[in-house]
């Protein structure tokens, strides 16, 4: 069965003539005549009762014809979805995703579906490393991710980037005054509470270069960085006074005896992980919303590396 039997079939119903079916569909009538024959000889039942005057519906046809209407209808719908996925307007974008602060993830969600309303996004949370790999394989359309130089065999397009944070006892001197930098929290000999570099390489190396940019040649590390909030609370602790670094997610945390001070030099910078190519039409959706952002090429084209750094309270 051919969806153009399909069409000569409702044709011919619904002209009542095979000619005038034939002029409806812009084919000979003769095309028309063999195509339903053949759809008859499928089905095992005639669908039309022929004389020399009148061509009328069987009660085979009667049954059939609208099941063949419902298919036809069916092709319709699938033909301009294809064309609304191939445009970009519809479709699936498979998503990795990282948290941001004030919800800037869910703001360029939010952009994509005023631009694409019918585009659906399927968001997945992943290790950073499962998140590229899943980018590799072609099981995520791409991923946002932090904290990286460089993804072998991806492309790396900066998104936003977000300011570093300090937090440190409340009682230190270095708490009080303005102008706190790497340089001034180096000199002052304060134990570094960082995670361990297995745990996330890219930002550990992130501190500590720019620890020794400042002076520090073999940084000061305390006991590890755990969570945010465990570690800000050891910091506003009664034990040996402590520093760590972190980048705002879900607000600027306010703990009892911790002042958290903001950081200038290096910025955390989100960006998001794609194969390299023509993005398929989801994607350049997503582009275009992202480009946008930062003042890039809109033509949702991938141009070219870009390096990322950052992490999300030491777990990007």
């Amino acid at each position: 069965m051919e969806l153009r039997q399909l069409e000569y079939f409702v044709a011919v119903a619904e002209e009542g003539g095979f000619a005038r079916a034939a002029e409806r569909c812009g084919v000979v009538q003769s095309a028309v005549s063999q195509q339903v024959r053949r759809l008859e000889r499928e089905w095992g039942v005639p669908l039309f009762a022929r004389s020399t005057r009148r061509v009328r519906l069987s009660g085979a046809g009667e049954r059939l014809l609208p099941e063949a209407r419902a298919v036809l209808a069916a092709a319709r719908r699938t033909r301009q979805v294809a064309a609304d996925v191939a445009g970009g307007s519809d479709g699936v974008l498979r998503l990795g995703g990282v948290q941001g602060p004030g919800g800037r993830l869910f703001g360029v969600l939010h952009e994509l579906a005023e631009r694409a309303p019918g585009l659906r996004v399927t968001l997945r949370r992943l290790p950073p490393a499962e998140r590229l790999a899943a980018v590799r394989a072609g099981e995520l359309d791409a991923a946002f991710v932090r904290a990286l130089d460089a993804a072998p065999g991806l492309e790396l397009l900066p998104v936003w980037s977000d300011p570093l944070y300090v937090a440190l006892p409340s009682r230190h001197p270095l708490a009080e005054g303005p102008g706190l930098t790497l340089a001034r929290l180096t000199a002052a000999g304060l134990p570094l509470r960082l995670a361990p570099r297995e745990d996330n390489p890219p930002f550990h190396d992130l501190i500590t270069g720019a620890l020794r940019a400042a002076g520090a040649q073999r940084p000061l590390l305390g006991p590890p960085f755990t969570t945010l909030q465990e570690t800000l609370t050891a910091v506003g602790g009664a034990g040996e006074p402590s520093w760590t670094v972190f980048y705002e997610v879900n607000g600027l945390p306010s703990l009892p005896r911790v002042a958290v001070r903001p950081l200038p030099g290096p910025e955390v910078v989100t960006s998001l992980a794609v194969r390299p190519g023509p993005p398929g039409p989801a994607l350049r959706e997503l582009l275009l919303v992202t480009t946008a952002r930062e003042g890039a090429d809109p033509s949702g084209q991938i141009r070219g590396p870009a390096g990322e750094l950052g992490a999300r309270a030491h777990a990007s």
